[in-house]
């Protein structure tokens, strides 16, 4: 499990919030993918929490 939230720059998708997610918390990047689009299905704000993390969380370095 990684000790910090960063976006990585290999396994990225679109911007790489869901693949940092997933190393984050040891999950794995496919599921947390599926869970945000099929959170999409429903009410609130779950794309602007993507934008947001997107700006908040700094890339990784290497």
């Amino acid at each position: 499990m990684a000790s910090t939230l960063t976006r990585p720059r290999e396994g990225a998708v679109i911007a790489g919030v869901c693949a940092g997610l997933a190393e984050r918390f040891g999950w794995n990047p496919f599921v947390v993918r599926l869970v945000f689009l099929l959170s999409c299905l429903l009410p609130g704000p779950q794309f602007l929490i993507y934008l947001v993390l997107w700006v908040i969380m700094p890339r990784r370095p290497y």
